[in-house]
C-alpha cells in the first residue's frame, strides 16, 4: 500500500507538471512574435531555439523541465504497475 501511494504521488506529480507547461505554452503562443524554425510554434514556444539573426528568442525554455515531468510520470505508473501486479 505504501509503495502504491508513493507511485501515485510521483506520477500525479510528473503530470501536474507536464500540464502546466503545456498550458503555458498555450497560454504563451499568441503573444509570442518571434520567428521560430520548425513545423509548431507550440512546440517552439516550450523547447526553443537558436538565435535567428539579431532578432531575441521568444521562447520559454521549458524543455528540461518537460522531460523531467514526463521520467516522473513514466516512474509513477512503473512503480504503480509494479505494485499491481505483485499483489
Amino acid at each position: 500500500m505504501k509503495r502504491a501511494l508513493i507511485g501515485g504521488f510521483v506520477m500525479m506529480g510528473g503530470l501536474f507538471i507536464v500540464s502546466t507547461i503545456l498550458l503555458t505554452g498555450a497560454i504563451y503562443v499568441p503573444d509570442s512574435t518571434s520567428w521560430w524554425s520548425g513545423r509548431s510554434k507550440f512546440w517552439f514556444a516550450i523547447i526553443g531555439g537558436e538565435q535567428y539573426g539579431n532578432d531575441a528568442v521568444d521562447s520559454l525554455f521549458l524543455g528540461f523541465p518537460l522531460i523531467i515531468g514526463v521520467i516522473l510520470s513514466i516512474l509513477g505508473l512503473v512503480i504503480l504497475g509494479r505494485e499491481y501486479y505483485q499483489n
